[in-house]
């Protein structure tokens, strides 16, 4: 890492001839007192840069003198191929002062005027990746991981079930019915010796592609509660491609989650805002198979969905576009919602707000109001309550395992 680090502290000076330190350290993402050293250590080389004090000082690099080291290593080029996924990335696959080299030589390479135009892109344009309201999770065993991925070597895991007690935090991947290994016990969680084939970043998580007994799965690695590289290689297959795989694995996953079927009347504009409410598989399904629209525009659809009570909580947001024709109990919790819902917001006599007093003060307070047993959620816990409703219990999106799916 350190010859990479000092080939791109050439490179930069190369090109601009004159930096101070501190523009040099924020250059390459390490520290002043690192510049310093690394400064010393071309000196010693025999590279012929000096530093200048005073405010229009710093450190030069003689003119007219050039050096041949624009090549690019292995790691850099690897790390350039991924300059695009931002420095979240690059960080957690311990990348990031290998890309920092690889984009210095990269800019080495170009006439000043093309060189302040690719400088002037990482002032103008950022990728965030993550979704809103996404909180960074933490990922301790990325970088061993990654180093696994790249060396080709075996990796013992360790993780929590759900339920696990301290554990479950780190929690919860799913066991397709295995036998349970070795070191399985309440509290310490589940061993896996896997071939590790590659690390996806989906919306900011991280997820591992490995292979286990033969099966090729995704492992959470936020749920990754130890990781520990082996000395043993494997043979990674030669037709194997990961986004081919992740694609795959992905839209299976998220169809697995589609299960209960409810037959909806639905007019023009719940038909376009079908793909806004329900899941984008779902939606195109429902849509292929609509009948032919009748006289007003209105179309029936076959919808599959997760649960009744997601079934539920979706045809909400299409508001009065949606008729259910089966099942009837779902029928029945919408009309029952909406008779709740257009209850509590309809206006007073006086135009005043339903269930609100004035306090002590005049600030507004609570009272008058109540809240009966089909508030809340109490119409949706209903929905499943009677036997032979719903084949089975159907879990939701937060209780879904992701070690087999993506």
């Amino acid at each position: 890492m350190r010859s990479s680090r000092l080939t791109a502290l050439l490179l930069h000076l190369q090109a601009v001839r004159r930096a101070t330190a501190a523009e040099l350290a924020a250059e390459l993402e390490v520290s002043v007192r690192t510049v310093h050293r690394d400064i010393a250590a071309l000196q010693d080389a025999g590279v012929p840069l000096w530093t200048e004090p005073g405010r229009a000082g710093g450190v030069r690099l003689m003119d007219g003198w050039r050096t041949s080291l624009d090549g690019l290593t292995g790691d850099e080029a690897a790390a350039l191929l991924l300059l695009g996924a931002g420095p979240e990335v690059l960080g957690g696959l311990g990348l990031a002062s290998v890309a920092a080299a690889a984009r210095t030589k990269v800019l080495a390479t170009l006439p000043p005027r093309p060189r302040v135009q690719a400088g002037q892109v990482r002032q103008r344009f950022l990728l965030d990746a993550p979704g809103w309201f996404h909180r960074a999770e933490a990922v301790p065993h990325l970088a061993t991981l990654a180093e696994a991925v790249w060396a080709g070597r075996r990796v013992d895991l360790r993780y929590a079930r759900p339920g696990d007690g301290a554990g479950a935090a780190i929690a919860g991947l799913a066991d397709r019915g295995e036998e349970a290994d070795r070191g399985e016990d309440a509290g310490r969680g589940v061993t896996r010796r896997v071939d590790p084939f590659g690390l996806v970043c989906k919306a900011g998580t991280w997820y591992l592609v490995a292979r286990h007994r033969g099966d090729v799965r995704s492992y959470r690695v936020g749920r990754i509660a130890q990781a520990s590289v082996r000395a043993e290689t494997f043979n990674r297959p030669d037709d194997f491609d990961l986004a081919v795989w992740w694609r795959a694995g992905r839209d299976e996953f998220a169809r697995s989650l589609l299960r209960w079927t409810c037959r909806l009347r639905l007019s023009p504009a719940a038909l376009r805002g079908l793909r806004h409410a329900v899941d984008p598989f779902a939606a195109r399904d429902a849509l292929a198979g609509a009948s032919t629209p009748d006289d007003a525009g209105w179309r029936v659809v076959e919808l599959v969905t997760e649960s009744p009570e997601v079934a539920l909580a979706q045809l909400l947001a299409l508001g009065d576009g949606v008729e259910v024709l089966a099942p009837e109990k779902l029928r029945a919790a919408l009309a029952e919602t909406a008779r709740r819902l257009a209850a509590r917001n309809a206006p007073t006599a006086d135009g005043g707000i339903p269930g609100r007093s004035v306090g002590a003060g005049g600030r507004p307070g609570t009272g008058g109001g109540h809240r009966g047993e089909d508030d809340g959620n109490g119409m949706v816990a209903r929905l499943s309550a009677g036997p032979g409703d719903v084949p089975g219990p159907v879990p939701s999106r937060k209780d879904i395992s992701r070690e087999d799916a993506p």
